[in-house]
Parts: C-alpha cells; sequence; structure tokens
C-alpha cells in the first residue's frame, strides 16, 4: 500500500476510491520510531509508503474561541483533513514549516495524531499566511499563528536596513 503526496491511498497500483475504505485504515495508521508507517490491527500488521505526510489539511476554520483571557489572541484555526478528520492546532496538535531542500519552498504541516501529519494544502496555507501576526520569539522577529493560545512561527521576518546600510529590526 502507498499514500500518495496528494492524499490519495494506492493498492497494488490503483486509487482506493472508497472513502470509508481509506478512513478504516487511516484509523490504524501508526508512525514506526525509524519514521516509518504500519497499519496495525490486533492480528496483523504491515508496512505502509507514505510519500510526504499520511493526511492533506483541505479546509481551514477560523473562529474566536473560548480561551481564558490570556491577553493573547484567542484565535482558534481547525483543519478538516482529506478524510473528513478535524484537528485544531494547538499545544498539542502544533503546525510546522519545513523547507523543501531544493526549491526552498515552504512544506507547512499539522500534526493529526502522535506521529502522524496532515501536510496544509498550499490554498489553505495561503489562508494561514493571511491570518499570521509579526512576534518577536527569542529576540527573533518572525511572522507565525496563535492558535488557542499557542503560537506557531511559520517563517522569520527578514530585516531592515537603515538607510547607511545597517541592520534594524523588522518590526
Amino acid at each position: 500500500m502507498r499514500i500518495a503526496r496528494c492524499g490519495t491511498w494506492y493498492y497494488r497500483g490503483s486509487p482506493i476510491s472508497r472513502k470509508p475504505l481509506v478512513s478504516l485504515f487511516a484509523s490504524v495508521l501508526k508512525r514506526e520510531p525509524d519514521g516509518g508507517y504500519v497499519l496495525e490491527t490486533p492480528v496483523e500488521r504491515g508496512r505502509i509508503e507514505v510519500e510526504d505526510a499520511p493526511f492533506v489539511a483541505v479546509e481551514l476554520f477560523w473562529r474566536d474561541c473560548a480561551c481564558p483571557d490570556t491577553g493573547k489572541p484567542r484565535q482558534c484555526l481547525t483543519f478538516r483533513t482529506n478524510l473528513d478528520e478535524m484537528v485544531t492546532a494547538n499545544a498539542a496538535h502544533p503546525i510546522r514549516v519545513a523547507l523543501c531542500p531544493v526549491t526552498r519552498e515552504p512544506r507547512p504541516y499539522v500534526l493529526v495524531r502522535p506521529g502522524l501529519e496532515a501536510r496544509i494544502s498550499r490554498p489553505v496555507f495561503y489562508e494561514l499566511v493571511a491570518l499570521a501576526q509579526p512576534e518577536t520569539i527569542d529576540g527573533r522577529e518572525v511572522l507565525g499563528l496563535w492558535s488557542e493560545g499557542a503560537f506557531f512561527p511559520i517563517d522569520d521576518l527578514p530585516a531592515e536596513e537603515d538607510a547607511e546600510g545597517d541592520l534594524i529590526s523588522a518590526a
């Protein structure tokens, strides 16, 4: 079995078109300590090839959440995956952005379950970028997202130069 980067599941080279069957397989998907993936039931266990991430975040829902007032932004970012699983970004379900080693393009992910991430689709990532806010983290100016009181950096803000060419804060 194989999960393509686009989120399509394949069995012996043919796409599995029945979403309930894919959801059943996804419910027994686990991540191995070596980084590999397995489908594991009480009586059987088999390796599965995953090209990127096993899920794709295909839709974003933004709302004010009912978090206690901490003085920090109180928005909640909830994603719907290609298998209709809902996951809200928070400390237990962080958003992270990796860079493609070849193109240096951002590859954003959200943790769905322990060891299992959803790649955030490009249109959804563009929505996230529109919601991003600048913050200072450990003396660095970063652009990031708040959700359920947790902040997730998505990129460093470039330093600016003054008229003399000296670097100044990006804020």
